[in-house]
């Protein structure tokens, strides 16, 4: 249990951290924590260099408790303790504070010979300090300030020491005069500017480090064969690709530079002259909130800071600024509608961009900042906490209201800590599962899921509320992109000129569409209102359609869509008053041709965005339920019925790819949404044949059905193009002779008909479209078999003649829905029976591999973005993951998860599976998923990058953390060929021959 380590000192400041631990995790698994401890005690045993170690918890059973507890529940911690244990005996040994400077030290004078024996040394220190960090933050021996102190300046550090390395190579080629060899960033011109909390020093545990790299000519020490921006820019690469390139020893800091000046435009390193002129002409007021927390932090930090210096009356203007303040607000408008979550929850929240997270308190103190930090230099600095206490001082806020956020910072932040502390990951998002959850809530001290549930949820809503009260009556932002004028039979040439500066193409072209509107040739234009509510529409819609990758289609897009729409008043007065459900529109349009097309063939999808809650949490299960039978009620007959199961179910995939457009559900969160109105639409469409049926041929009287889901319905890992692949199964009396009504039917016909009637309900095409494809190839026999199975023949079947590829496929197959929950359990325990029968592992692995060399050969493909089928895809990973399955299940039957993550995660836990290779796979697996889900969603047909449009291939690079296409291929190929090296190191040699 989680408790106040009695014997220790309280209070204690200095020394070791084995003596100044407070706060002791429950573990979310006892036996897996005694399993983890008894692990350590062995390791550090064996090893003489750890005697200290192993002396240490056999005399301190809490020591033992303490890291049982963190190990059990983070399982990228324990990996950092188990790989070193000398790692682990130093941070428990050493003065804690004066660990974390050496370590800090160390980075930044590191001096190897070379980029290799650097990139391994920085990255050896980051594991040494994350542990270190880590386990005294869990422990309560350090507060936060020191946490994320610590991991900022091991980012300077970092940095400096790439930099030097850098730099002494340049002067080597002779390049550079550094003025002083050993600290050559002296006097360089070379400016880092850290941003966000990097700059405040309140760096998360896992985070990215936000850079602008600018270089001074005037000052730079180049010989003159060297051409600053050629030198300058490829040092800057060079020192991204040290910093977050990922080797056998990790990586030291993901590394973002979008925060500079037009990314889009721009190279990775800016001339200082470049960058002055671009903040005092083009500057945008979120750069001005984003400047508040730039500090110069490796490389020339007197240039730095003169730069910073020069720019001051961009940053801090002297008068109130309300519009800036509108303009600054609407980018947490936008991370509401793309990022976070409209309503306040705790399982898979936000907890940094969700509503009551972490960025409203930035952004609380940020605006106020704006406000009044031009005419008050006291209110101009970086650190969040420190800005609180300063507007209390000065008056802008109450004491009350510091107190309240303060507080609830620490705690999300410490929240925000734990969820990454589990497996080193870049999120902010909490576990959706109670298992996750309750790993962060003892990680965070807490005994029980519910006392963290209701600290969260009161600290969020403590934030909401003061964030709320500062922000609800903000003045709009007005326009003033220039004219917008779309009268009389000219054109008029400034409108022309506007819509060019926007980024139209065929400007001409634009504005004949754009008045085309106004002559009432659409339904949505007829009446006055509606062409009047479009007019003050204007500049909002045309800007953000411009904002768009490509600007003339996103319009042409957003044309068809109005020649569709039957009146146009009440969605042109929602867009007018909503510029994120405009901004998201101009998104589909312009980046997400799939989508865009699903808008102008089905306008009806729309009014699913018109509704409030698309703004909140994606619907449960229940939800998805209550919805559909909402509008199933409504249906006077069977076909009836049918479209409006088409037209729910078209919308809601709609949505679910607009959420995943704008970032508001992941990769894993859509195939899991997708899957779940799947399984939905089917329980209701298979109730409706069900009746359907027996009106003509009655039911078998103590007949049972089961609706078998297999393939990514099974494994809930669906996308937007996912055939559902399943199986029917049926059961009757072995006195059945058939149906009881008026046209009786024998039962295997019965049953077959039934299932007939099932695959017309869902795939024929109506009015409305159609639901989903259907595959039932994966039931005995495939298409030569009975479209509908008895359970006897089914258990027969696998038992006596199923291939080894058919019991793989079982490791995904799940009851959907059936007429019992005892029919249920029957299929679900004969599915385990078998997935747990013995088997020959040699035997097992050939049958895979020769399956996936058959599969190869028939459908194999050089395009790495042929996710699935390329060597070493999806297809791959899939199959290592059902070897393991048929291969252990026997021995350790909870490996069996239908979701493939699911069981390579399972797998590891229970040491079928190392975790390098857990690790190769589940990386390979979550960054497929990701830019699959992207594809599917967004584009029809085979994936062109040359051909994309620009929003998709950001979004890709978006979800890959991707600098650029080619370097995303780069991580593509090389992702790939280590899927294969570990499928053949773990099955075998796979040949397409």
């Amino acid at each position: 249990m989680t408790t106040e380590a009695g014997k220790r000192e309280a209070g204690a400041e200095k020394g070791p951290l084995r003596h100044r631990i407070k706060v002791i995790p429950r573990p979310q698994s006892p036996e897996r924590a005694e399993s983890v401890l008894s692990d350590l005690l062995i390791r550090a045993a064996e090893d003489a260099s750890t005697s200290d170690l192993a002396a240490w918890l056999g005399q301190d059973p809490q020591l033992g408790a303490f890291l049982a507890g963190v190990f059990a529940n983070a399982p990228y911690l324990r990996e950092l303790a188990m790989v070193r244990p000398q790692r682990l005996q130093r941070v428990l040994g050493e003065d804690l504070e004066g660990l974390i400077s050496g370590t800090i030290h160390a980075a930044r004078e590191a001096r190897p010979a070379d980029e290799a024996g650097l990139m391994r040394e920085l990255r050896q220190l980051k594991q040494d300090l994350a542990l270190a960090v880590a386990l005294a933050d869990i422990g309560g021996a350090i507060d936060l300030d020191d946490v994320t102190r610590a991991l900022a300046e091991l980012a300077d550090a970092s940095l400096t020491a790439a930099i030097r390395l850098c730099l002494r190579e340049l002067a080597a080629r002779g390049k550079f005069s550094p003025l002083d060899l050993d600290e050559p960033e002296k006097g360089s011109g070379l400016i880092v500017l850290a941003m966000g909390k990097h700059g405040a020093f309140e760096l998360n545990y896992s985070s990215d480090i936000d850079l602008i790299v600018f270089y001074d000519p005037e000052i730079a020490p180049l010989s003159a064969n060297a051409e600053a921006p050629v030198e300058f820019v490829r040092l800057t690469k060079r020192l991204v690709k040290i910093m977050q390139e990922r080797t056998a020893d990790g990586y030291v800091f993901r590394t973002d530079l979008r925060l500079r000046p037009d990314p889009g435009a721009t190279p990775v390193a800016i001339s200082v002259p470049a960058a002055l002129a671009y903040y005092e002409a083009l500057g945008q007021n979120w750069e001005r909130a984003a400047l508040i927390k730039a500090r110069p932090c490796a490389g020339d930090i007197p240039a730095g800071e003169a730069f910073l210096h020069e720019i001051v009356p961009f940053i801090w203007r002297k008068y109130l600024d309300f519009a800036a303040i509108a303009d600054v607000h609407s980018i947490k408008r936008q991370i509401h509608m793309h990022k976070g979550h409209g309503k306040i929850a705790v399982a898979g929240h936000n907890v940094k961009l969700g509503r009551g997270g972490i960025r409203e308190v930035e952004f609380f103190v940020q605006t106020q900042q704006l406000i009044a930090g031009g005419r008050n230099p006291e209110l101009r600095g970086r650190r969040t906490l420190d800005m609180l206490d300063r507007l209390v001082a000065f008056n802008w806020i109450k004491p009350d209201t510091r107190d309240d956020l303060k507080e609830a910072y620490r705690f999300l932040r410490k929240v925000e800590h734990r969820i990454q502390m589990l497996n080193d990951e870049q999120t902010h998002l909490l576990p959706q599962l109670g298992e996750g959850l309750q790993r962060v809530a003892f990680l965070a001290g807490f005994d029980d899921l519910p006392s963290f549930e209701a600290e969260l949820l009161k600290q969020l809503q403590t934030v909401q509320r003061h964030y709320a009260g500062l922000f609800e009556d903000e003045p709009e932002l007005a326009s003033d992109m220039g004219n917008l004028v779309f009268t009389g039979d000219d054109d008029d040439p400034d409108t022309l000129e506007t819509l060019s500066r926007l980024g139209y193409r065929q400007p001409s072209d634009a504005a004949k569409i754009i008045k085309a509107w106004h002559f009432g040739r659409y339904p949505a234009m007829r009446s006055t209102k509606a062409r009047e509510r479009l007019t003050e529409l204007h500049p909002a819609l045309i800007s953000a359609l411009a904002r768009s990758d490509n600007a003339d289609a996103a319009l042409r897009a957003f044309d068809a869509f109005l020649a569709r729409l039957p009146a146009g008043v009440q969605l042109f007065s929602l867009l007018r008053s909503n510029p994120q459900l405009l901004h998201l529109m101009a998104t589909v349009m312009g980046s997400a041709p799939r989508l865009a097309e699903t808008v102008a063939r089905r306008v009806h999808v729309l009014d699913a965005v018109l509704d409030p809650a698309f703004f909140g949490a994606m619907p449960s299960r229940e939800e998805f339920r209550a919805g559909l039978d909402q509008t199933l009620a409504l249906a006077r007959y069977y076909e009836e019925a049918l479209d409006r199961a088409r037209i729910f179910a078209q919308e809601q995939q709609f949505l679910i790819g607009l959420r995943l457009l704008s970032d508001t559900l992941s990769a894993d969160q859509v195939g899991h949404a997708l899957a779940r109105l799947a399984e939905v639409v089917l329980d209701r469409i298979l109730a409706r044949v069900v009746d359907h049926v027996a009106a003509s041929h009655g039911h078998v009287p103590g007949g049972e059905f089961a609706l078998l889901s297999m393939g990514k319905l099974g494994g809930e890992e669906m996308t937007a193009s996912s055939d559902l692949d399943l199986i029917l199964l049926y059961e009757v009396p072995e006195d059945a002779a058939g149906s009881d009504g008026a046209r009786p039917l024998p039962v295997s016909q019965y049953y077959i008909r039934l299932t007939q009637r099932l695959v017309t309900a869902l795939s024929a095409p109506t009015a409305e479209g159609s639901l989903y494809e259907v595959d039932f190839r994966l039931r005995p026999s495939g298409n030569a078999g009975p479209l509908a199975t008895s359970i006897t023949a089914f258990e027969t079947y696998q038992r006596n003649e199923a291939w080894t590829w058919e019991h793989m496929a079982l490791t995904r197959a799940r009851v959907l829905t059936s007429s019992s929950e005892a029919f249920s359990a029957k299929v679900s325990a004969f599915l385990q029976e078998i997935l747990c029968r013995p088997r020959e592992a040699q035997k097992i692995a050939a049958d895979v591999a020769s399956m996936r060399g058959r599969i190869e050969k028939e459908k194999g493909t050089k395009d790495i973005w042929d996710l699935k089928q390329v060597a070493g895809g999806l297809v791959d990973i899939e199959f290592v993951a059902q070897y393991l399955q048929l291969v252990h299940g026997h021995a350790h039957p909870e490996v069996l998860a239908q979701n493939t993550e699911i069981a390579l995660g399972r797998a590891l836990e229970l040491g079928l599976l190392n975790a390098d290779d857990a690790g190769g796979l589940l990386q390979a697996l979550r960054l497929y998923h990701r830019l699959t889900q992207i594809l599917r969603m967004t584009l029809t047909g085979k994936f062109q990058p040359v051909e994309a449009p620009g929003g998709v291939l950001a979004l890709l690079l978006n979800a890959a953390a991707a600098p650029d296409l080619a370097r995303l291929e780069v991580e593509l190929a090389e992702t790939q060929a280590n899927v294969r090296s570990i499928f053949e190191r773990l099955v075998g040699p796979v040949n397409p021959d």
